[in-house]
């Protein structure tokens, strides 16, 4: 009988035993099926880590390229507008008809392309008069209102500015001597033109010039 019981008693501890040690296998078991995902190695993460040098070089080299391709269009730019300028050799000088009226007397001064091809003029002329023997009266006409765009002209067309002067009497200020010639340097040249006057005279001391601007005024 005491036999039996000892029996008994050993077959529960057994059976406790492995049912302990199959808890435990379960719990590991779950444990590490939580997180099947690899990690990475610690290389890896460095190369992540560390910025693309190659897209980095492409980059700026196309920025250094870009750079360079607008410093060169400007250059170009320059360089188109310095020879596109209308010259003294390409271009003839007149005096337009002169209009009076309300003790102004304003007189177009027109440049017309005589050349071959197309050319530009921008900006204020330098104009002093002269008489015969080239010696200069008063002083050069001063620029009156703003700097104007640039004006395009074909083969044989005309481009003006106008000088204005005033009647005599309308100041105190004395007139200057009859003219007998106009001395021109077209916009941006360094060489002159010269033309007949018509014996234009400045008086009570103004004598200004306009910008150019496209056409003839007669």
């Amino acid at each position: 009988m005491s036999l039996t019981i000892k029996t008994v008693g050993r077959g529960r501890r057994v059976v406790a035993g492995s049912l302990i040690a199959l808890t435990a296998l379960t719990l590991t078991a779950c444990q590490s099926g939580t997180d099947t995902s690899p990690r990475p190695s610690s290389a890896d993460a460095a190369a992540q880590s560390q910025p693309n040098t190659a897209q980095q070089s492409h980059t700026a080299k196309h920025s250094g390229n870009s750079a360079g391709a607008t410093n060169a269009g400007q250059a170009n730019a320059s360089a188109m507008t310095a020879s596109d300028r209308c010259t003294t050799t390409d271009m003839s000088l007149r005096l337009g008809r002169t209009d009076i009226g309300a003790g102004n007397i304003r007189v177009p001064l027109i440049f017309t392309n005589k050349g071959k091809k197309s050319c530009s003029l921008r900006g204020f002329p330098g104009v002093s008069l002269t008489q015969r023997d080239g010696s200069v009266i008063g002083k050069p006409a001063d620029r009156e209102g703003g700097a104007g765009g640039s004006v395009r002209l074909r083969p044989g067309q005309s481009a003006h500015a106008v000088l204005h002067t005033v009647n005599d009497g309308v100041s105190d200020t004395p007139c200057w001597k009859n003219s007998q010639n106009v001395s021109v340097y077209p916009p941006g040249s360094k060489e002159s033109m010269t033309t007949s006057s018509g014996g234009l005279r400045v008086c009570g001391g103004t004598f200004t010039v306009t910008t150019v601007e496209a056409g003839s005024l007669g």
